[in-house]
């Protein structure tokens, strides 16, 4: 039976869903298409099968095309890494870098993770709010005023801590990061390294970004950003790490399972098996380059068009356009450009004097478009479109009085809504739109 006949109102909605994703320019920087190849993977009849424990040392019976699914995702991750261990059961993301902690370290030792304002993680050490910052002791470096990172600053910081784990990742860096500096800092106060490259991951196997392999003990990736996997996780043991411990292999698998999780998602687990036979081809590569590309043009003309961007411009797959000089806040901005068809988020700038929840600044990129197959042309464009909507809405001011924002935001939404400017930029994002469907 079709869905359609079975639930009319999940099918509408999926539908309605599908539509709107070919409609807008998909620009959150985490966000991307997956190939339909794995989205049949994702859902097939894999989605039957309960699989706890390893390939070959299950609790259940009947795993034995489970146990070759898993078995070749492991074998690719290994060959496209170049590293001697590999997990691909996690989850997400979070669950991942949780199973690292449980694995490799006691409650309340330390963790050093870049601070959320800076474009931290959640899960790299926030203090009070996540199990990172409460059960375990929390010092986060931050960036400078410009929005880039330290190392000095980070050197002295760690030599004063002594943290236990070192995590080097963010989720709004516009930049390279310096791998091998980072681990001589680890190596200096006896810390582990964990490399979070979530976002990078794409432009790492790509070519485009240097890796953190040669440098790091661990390596926790999401695999549904630049990867343009199913929504999944990977945990990569380095040779770097298994000199410090032979066991630390072993040791984070148990920690997922039983540790954490019970049994992994086997069609997330052929997606991602998927997606990295995908990642290993030459248009993969030229699609990972061309991400770059699009997002410096991007960038610099968002910049001609005289906007601030934090750290002056990019180097990977996403910007952080910093919104105080036009006195416009995150929220209205991301309305406005949501409907003109443009989908980013709201986001905290470098020493951000306004909280996350009304912060000063959009985070945009280029994955999901340029996966579209838009290039320098589309970029410039689409900068002079923002640049077009964020004009439209500078003479909103938020209130002063807390009490009364939440109230003054429906009251904008409203009126973007009807936005005639708005709409017709929308208009010319459909016409776009239409021009490189959806894979």
């Amino acid at each position: 039976m079709k869905l359609q006949s079975v639930d009319s109102a999940i099918a509408r909605l999926i539908n309605r869903e599908a539509k709107r994703q070919k409609e807008v320019l998909e620009m959150i920087p985490s966000e991307n298409y997956a190939s339909a190849a794995v989205r049949e993977a994702v859902g097939s009849v894999l989605t039957n099968k309960y699989s706890e424990g390893y390939p070959h040392k299950r609790y259940y019976q009947g795993n034995q095309f489970i146990d070759e699914i898993e078995d070749i995702a492991i074998a690719r991750a290994k060959k496209l890494f170049g590293v001697p261990h590999v997990n691909v059961q996690p989850y997400s993301g979070s669950p991942a870098n949780s199973a690292v902690y449980f694995a490799l370290l006691n409650p309340g030792d330390t963790i050093m993770g870049l601070k959320l304002s800076g474009g931290g993680h959640l899960t790299h050490g926030q203090p009070s709010v996540t199990f990172s910052g409460k059960y375990f002791r929390s010092v986060q470096y931050d960036v400078t005023a410009d929005g880039l990172i330290d190392l000095e600053a980070v050197a002295a910081l760690a030599k004063k801590e002594k943290p236990a784990i070192i995590v080097v990742g963010t989720t709004a860096y516009p930049r390279i990061y310096d791998w091998k500096a980072w681990k001589n800092i680890s190596d200096r106060v006896g810390a582990l390294f964990l490399a979070d490259i979530s976002h990078i991951v794409g432009l790492i196997v790509g070519g485009v970004h240097p890796s953190p392999i040669p440098y790091a003990d661990v390596v926790m990736t999401t695999t549904h950003k630049t990867l343009r996997g199913p929504r999944g996780a990977m945990l990569l043991v380095t040779n770097q790490g298994l000199k410090k411990d032979p066991q630390m292999g072993e040791k984070i698998d148990r920690a997922v399972f039983p540790g954490l999780q019970g049994g992994p998602h086997d069609n997330v687990t052929a997606g991602i098996a998927v997606a990295l036979k995908e990642a290993t081809t030459a248009a993969f590569r030229t699609y990972a380059k061309q991400i770059v590309t699009n997002a410096k043009v991007l960038a610099k003309t968002l910049t001609d068009e005289g906007f601030t961007l934090t750290t002056g411009g990019t180097d990977n797959h996403l910007m952080v356009v910093d919104l105080r000089p036009q006195k416009v806040i995150g929220n209205i901005a991301a309305e406005a450009l949501e409907v003109a068809q443009i989908v980013v988020n709201r986001n905290s700038v470098p020493h951000d004097p306004n909280p996350p929840f009304y912060p000063s600044g959009i985070r945009l990129g280029t994955p999901a478009i340029t996966t579209r197959g838009m290039k320098e042309k589309e970029m410039r464009q689409i900068g002079k479109w923002i640049s077009q909507v964020i004009r439209e809405v500078s003479h909103y001011r938020l209130p002063d009085a807390k009490e009364e924002r939440g109230k003054y935001l429906a009251k904008v939404k409203k009126e973007l809504s009807g936005n005639k400017n708005l709409h017709s930029i929308a208009k010319s994002v459909t016409i776009l739109c239409k021009q490189f469907p959806v894979p």
